[in-house]
């Protein structure tokens, strides 16, 4: 290898020749296509959704659909909470002025099926104590039309009229409020990990010039991120919170990408390459480990577009695009940069006073370097540390691994008890206004207005038979009340409300018994607790096709990596380990409410449905990225040496500063996502947080070389028929085909071993 380093590339390949060419001219273009991604995305969030938590061809959305085209007023979006104070809803001037505002709303545009307690006089639209009282209407149009309305009419409506105090409230007011926070709260989340982030680059490469590329790579793979999404919502609906996903990966993984190559470009600069020659073997060796981790993290995030929630499926969008475009950037950029900067990538060196005081001893310190200390003077030391905590890790494989695995397993019981939910209004600050609406309703008003179950009847039917329904549903167990029919030509609908939470136990199972009931026309049941209960059944149906796709294709690409047929196991089974104590916290925290107080939110019982699924997907994803770094250098180092255990000392001694060190700054992005006053937003990001730093911290450092000890060489088995397949196919970061024979391989690598720290 190190003959390899220091002569021309023997493969250095199309790639190289094509960056090398116009070095200059591909900076320039990238900073062109930069400029028109930020045209190309501005305004993107501003067209997206904050909802897409229902399966569109379930019978809740069908009779959803049917019921705002047939019947608006059933399906109220927006609610105006009238307070009369100690004069009570039924004084003469109270009703006067609510009847004012209902008739100035039901002249506004785009707003129909106004309705109010004045009107109609229903006890559910009217507080217990009798002090406040509801106006209904809805809003016209999709999410964004919805939105453009309520942000015209709501200031003429909100605060004092007259002997009444409005606020305003409803799902279209908590889907407005949650966008706009969110987009508040991303805005603040980037300027606090922008700037901690580059501290933190700075001093794990020491140099400020070198810190200030992955960011420069992340910056480009999050603008050109939006753009992709800007262009997407002109097609379908994408939701406003895959906008955190683009931040923290944009970052994280450019972060990644940029540690790896730049780490391997400056072993190759102290083991005396030239500056074309160690771009030429970086590309050759880490720009294809690079590829293949996006590879394996486009495809545990390609798995959610199996299912028909756009909540879902946008994060598939983003998450697809930044990882993309995140690799494109650190195969284009970087190694343009790095030919234009060559030495000059360590300039600014912070740390040259350590460097020079260590540099008596340290040798050659590329060899022996962490990921990102690599050409510092302090990569010996680090890398040696390492080297001896996988010997430490080897010698006692069983304790550890069944410690490690065991710890793990109890870090995730909490997990067992976990109750599916739907997202509301609680997921907003306890004093945003439609929160304090939706609060209200939700305390102080018989049932539970906004939870109500409804029943659509279609098809001719005589009164007689709508009463002999009527009384059949009134008979159920847990129903409180029985409102309807109203009657529309030959279409009619119920409104069932349910003992409990409007999604509680009562009410889920109520909608399977309102299903069932035998009727003399089609039904089709909707409401809260009928949108949970399909999402589910969407979510279970299609759960076993997007794991099969995840772990089929990862167990192909690691094989492809490796030629072993037990690492692919061994890398799917211990990358779902690591994820047991994010899905543990999840549940004891976010569900269960301990440490709610310290971080700001309101327990709600449950967990939103899908973001289990979108947590795995992603958290999966980032630790095979973790896992392809590791393998890809005890892989090299076993096909020079065939030596197992050393291989594994030698790629921990090589990573595991690379891996600890991208993890902290993608657990500082998290973080700063997780500061979210929205509490979903807020469990995406501590919850991946903890799962990308038990994953490089515990998984990586302590159960793969215990596991990998215990296997032995038997880790690198494969049946004849496999072996060859992946001697034609596969691919190494050494570059060398796969089927070369590894003694001829160690004696291109004995100059390596030697500066090699193990540490024995």
């Amino acid at each position: 290898m190190a003959e390899v380093k220091n002569s021309a590339p023997q493969g250095g390949g199309v790639w190289m020749r094509f960056v090398a060419a116009r070095p200059r001219l591909t900076l320039l273009v990238a900073l062109v296509l930069t400029a028109l991604a930020v045209l190309a995305g501005s305004g993107v969030a501003d067209r997206m959704g904050s909802g897409g938590w229902q399966d569109p061809d379930a019978e809740s959305t069908y009779a959803t659909e049917v019921l705002e085209r047939a019947f608006p007023a059933s399906q109220p979006n927006l609610l105006l909470l009238v307070d009369a104070g100690k004069a009570g809803v039924d004084a003469p001037a109270v009703a006067a002025e609510a009847a004012r505002l209902a008739e100035r709303l039901d002249a506004e545009p785009g707003v129909t099926g106004v309705g109010s307690y004045w009107s109609v006089k229903s006890p559910a639209l009217r507080a217990k104590d009798g002090r406040e009282a509801v106006i209904a209407a809805r809003i016209e149009g999709d999410e964004k039309t919805a939105g453009e309305t309520l942000e015209r009419i709501a200031p003429a409506f909100r605060g004092a009229h007259g002997p009444v105090e409005v606020s305003v409230g409803g799902p279209v007011a908590v889907q407005h409020e949650m966008q706009t926070i969110i987009q508040e709260d991303l805005l603040r989340a980037e300027l606090i990990a922008l700037p901690i982030t580059l501290v933190l680059l700075v001093m794990v490469f020491g140099s400020a010039v070198a810190a200030l590329l992955p960011l420069a790579v992340g910056i480009v793979a999050i603008l050109g991120t939006n753009a992709v999404l800007r262009g997407l919502t002109e097609f379908t609906d994408v939701s406003v919170f895959a906008m955190n996903l683009t931040t923290a990966l944009g970052l994280g993984l450019a972060i990644d990408y940029a540690l790896f190559i730049v780490r391997r470009f400056r072993e190759e600069l102290e083991a005396g390459a030239d500056t074309r020659t160690a771009v030429a073997t970086t590309l050759r060796t880490a720009g294809r480990t690079v590829l293949f981790s996006a590879l394996t993290v486009a495809v545990s995030l390609a798995g959610m577009m199996v299912f028909p929630q756009y909540f879902l499926r946008s994060f598939a969008y983003a998450g697809l695009a930044v990882v993309l475009l995140a690799a494109a950037a650190a195969l284009t950029l970087l190694p343009a940069a790095l030919l234009l900067l060559g030495e000059r990538v360590n300039a600014w060196d912070l740390r040259k006073a350590f460097r020079r005081r260590g540099r008596g001893e340290a040798g050659t310190a590329a060899a022996a370097g962490t990921g990102a200390g690599a050409g510092t003077g302090a990569g010996k030391a680090v890398g040696a540390g390492w080297a001896r905590a996988a010997t430490l890790v080897m010698r006692r494989a069983p304790l550890f691994a069944v410690g490690t695995v065991v710890g793990l397993v109890l870090l995730g019981l909490p997990f067992l008890n976990v109750a599916f939910g739907t997202a509301d209004d609680r997921q907003l600050p306890a004093t945003s206004e439609s929160r304090v609406v939706q609060d209200t309703l939700r305390h102080d008003f018989p049932g539970s207005p906004g939870g109500a179950l409804t029943v659509l009847a279609e098809g001719r039917a005589t009164p007689a038979q709508y009463a002999a329904y009527r009384d059949r549903i009134d008979g159920l167990p847990g129903v409180v009340r029985v409102d309807g029919p109203l009657v529309r030509g030959t279409d009619a609908y119920f409104t069932v409300l349910a003992e409990g939470e409007a999604v509680g136990p009562r009410a889920k199972a109520l909608v399977g018994e309102l299903r069932a009931a035998p009727a003399p026309f089609d039904t089709s049941v909707t409401g809260t607790a009928a949108v949970l209960t399909d999402s589910q059944d969407a979510i279970a149906e299609r759960l076993p096709w997007a794991l099969a796709i995840v772990v089929v294709v990862t167990l192909l690409l690691v094989f492809l990596l490796t030629g072993s047929v037990l690492i692919p196991v061994q890398a799917v089974l211990l990358n779902a380990l690591s994820l047991t104590a994010m899905f543990g916290a999840m549940v004891w925290v976010f569900q269960d409410g301990h440490l709610s107080g310290l971080l700001g939110f309101t327990p709600t019982g449950d967990i939103e449905t899908t973001l289990p699924v979108l947590m795995f997907c992603v958290a999966f994803g980032l630790s095979m990225d973790y896992g392809v770094f590791l393998l890809s250098r005890i892989k090299e180092e076993y096909d020079a040496s065939g030596d197992h255990e050393r291989s594994v000392r030698f790629g921990l001694s090589r990573t595991g500063g690379l891996i600890t060190a991208a993890a902290v700054i993608l657990a500082v992005v998290m973080v700063a996502i997780g500061t979210s006053r929205v509490t979903n937003t807020k469990m995406l990001g501590l919850g991946l947080a903890l799962a990308v730093l038990m994953d490089a911290m515990v998984v990586r450092s302590l159960l793969v070389p215990s596991v990998m000890k215990l296997t032995g060489r038997l880790t690198w088995w494969a049946p004849g028929p496999l072996r060859r397949l992946h001697d034609r196919f596969g691919i190494s970061e050494s570059g060398e085909p796969a089927a070369a024979p590894a003694a001829a391989r160690a004696a291109g690598s004995a100059e390596d071993r030697e500066k090699e720290p193990v540490g024995t």
